[in-house]
């Protein structure tokens, strides 16, 4: 059986991912941030900060999923900080970690010159968060003592979507589905990051996945 770490387990990402991968039976183990946050019952819960996770911590689990997210200006650059720390303790281990990451960082010409946030179509108020996403992966990218997958999900991704058990993956490049549109639900969005958590396809590398 699979042992899954799940970093900030709350939040509504994070809930989905554990719903998800204790319904494949896998053993679950929830990092939240305090004792107040409801994770699910059939998993263990351990009330941590991010910061405050150690290589000890993590080091019995086959996989650590970090589903960490900062909106405000002012918490944008922790998206980068949290992540090095995640590498910095996982780093040299068989331990594989997998991030929760954003669009704004997708290609948009066969030279991957151009990402979807650099078009002038791209909400100015979405900015901030992928760049600092962007900045991020970058960072993550240099790493190669860290078994990293980082997950974009569709332009938009839709937090109450239905789980309808079917996406499309697609790699650097943003795409579209035969009905023209780069949708995902979270729920649809959890299913693509357990399967390759179960099938290691992208093990250092970035991929993304949009709804059929």
């Amino acid at each position: 059986m699979k042992k899954i770490a799940i970093v900030c387990a709350a939040g509504k990402e994070g809930k989905l991912l554990v719903e998800e991968a204790l319904s494949r039976g896998y053993s679950v183990t929830g990092f939240v941030r305090s004792e107040s946050s409801a994770v699910d019952v059939r998993a263990k819960k351990v009330v941590k900060d991010l910061f405050d996770i150690t290589a000890d911590d993590l080091k019995d689990f086959d996989a650590v999923i970090d589903a960490f997210g900062a909106w405000t200006p002012e918490t944008l650059h922790l998206h980068g900080e949290s992540l090095k720390h995640l590498c910095d303790i996982l780093s040299g281990t068989d331990v594989r970690l997998l991030v929760v990451g954003g669009a704004g960082s997708l290609y948009v010409t066969p030279e991957h010159t151009v990402q979807v946030k650099d078009l002038d179509s791209f909400p100015d108020i979405f900015k901030p968060l992928a760049n600092a996403q962007g900045a991020a992966l970058d960072e993550l990218r240099k790493r190669n003592d860290v078994k990293w997958t980082f997950l974009s999900p569709a332009g938009d991704f839709v937090a109450d979507g239905a789980r309808t058990g079917k996406y499309i993956t697609g790699g650097e490049e943003y795409f579209v589905n035969d009905k023209g549109e780069s949708r995902i639900s979270y729920a649809d969005y959890a299913i693509a990051m357990i399967d390759e958590v179960e099938n290691a396809a992208h093990v250092g590398e970035r991929f993304s996945v949009i709804g059929k």
